[in-house]
């Protein structure tokens, strides 16, 4: 079943934000802004609904039935409002041969699932797949879906893609934008206050962590002559605020561009991240004793003082360090104590 039409698609992604109104509302694409109430009547689960996002609008008529996701932990979203998507991506690492990781399992098991559809997309979308299992909707609020290929999905579906550019969705932002797609908005804001209530009630047993400097970075054992460093366009930095840590001021000096997902850093100018309190990277021991025996990339404290979270690829945490709705409640606390680790370390 078919219940929503996309109405339209612009080449401008960085401008677009998203919100969500009455259909019935004659008011225009371009008089929509986020947050703005467009109608009176407005009232939350009615249907039909606009969802403004970055490629595009779609109009829902009717309440989806049948939710499919893709890309990244987008059906956790529709997990935390009770609805168990038809079909969901696999995810690409530190998951069992399911593809699904133990968060979303219990919350499958809890609405009654036990065998998911899981699109085998890890290397490009499974078309075939996600029109097999007749989607009402496709969410994607946190992806990195193209142009074409949301013109492609949306042959099979109304798309809900990413509100502001690829990858770059918070994970409030995935909540929200993915939740308007249900009409369930009023739910996710409410699921939003109770998961940073409960960061911040974390945060309490874990005072080293709070307030220090961090960078999480990329670096090859093979190769330490350049490392790169996430900014807060990429929603695992940005979510080290949420835990109360602090963007190093060396960092934000070497951010050129404003919407750089990501800096690169030569290990010839490590020296200038001399107020880096901690690192969080992808890695084992046998990095850290590769970047410490470096003279150029201990040069930066954190290196030096071993404060450095190492994230295993193969571990839960890792793939929860890019933080869902579901994935912050379930992993926080081992998150946490690999923080406070590191914290302890810093001189």
């Amino acid at each position: 079943m078919r219940v929503a039409e996309k109405t339209d698609v612009t080449s401008d992604t960085n401008d677009m934000i998203s919100s969500t109104s009455s259909a019935a509302n004659e008011t225009s694409d371009e008089e929509i802004t986020a947050g703005e109430e467009i109608s009176e009547n407005e009232t939350e689960g009615e249907f039909p609904i606009t969802v403004k996002h970055a490629l595009g609008t779609v109009v829902i008529k009717e309440k989806p039935e049948r939710v499919a996701t893709i890309a990244w932990c987008n059906h956790d979203v529709a997990l935390a409002l009770g609805v168990a998507p038809v079909g969901v991506s696999r995810m690409n690492f530190a998951v069992d041969e399911t593809g699904v990781f133990p968060w979303a399992w219990d919350k499958f098991h809890e609405l009654g699932v036990d065998n998911p559809v899981v699109f085998d997309d890890v290397d490009g979308w499974d078309y075939e797949a996600i029109a097999d299992v007749q989607p009402d909707v496709i969410l994607a609020g946190y992806s990195g879906i193209t142009e074409e290929e949301y013109e492609r999905l949306s042959e099979i579906a109304p798309v809900i893609a990413y509100p502001n550019g690829p990858w770059v969705s918070t994970w409030r932002e995935q909540t929200l934008i993915n939740a308007e797609g249900l009409g369930k908005k009023s739910e996710a804001e409410q699921l939003i206050k109770d998961t940073e209530k409960l960061i911040s009630d974390k945060l309490t047993q874990y005072p080293d962590v709070v307030d220090k400097t961090v960078a999480f970075c990329w670096f090859s054992a093979d190769d330490l002559g350049t490392f790169y460093i996430y900014t807060n366009n990429d929603p695992r930095a940005s979510y080290l605020g949420d835990l109360g840590m602090v963007m190093p001021e060396s960092v934000k000096e070497a951010i050129d561009d404003p919407t750089a997902f990501s800096i690169t850093v030569s290990a010839e100018n490590a020296d200038k991240f001399n107020d880096v309190d901690m690192i969080i990277t992808y890695g084992d021991d046998e990095l850290l004793k590769a970047m410490q025996s470096d003279p150029r990339i201990s040069a930066i404290p954190a290196i030096a003082n071993g404060a450095v979270v190492l994230l295993d690829s193969n571990d839960c945490v890792a793939a929860s360090s890019t933080p869902s709705i579901l994935s912050i409640p379930y992993i926080i606390d081992d998150y946490l104590n690999m923080l406070d680790a590191a914290a302890k370390k810093v001189k």
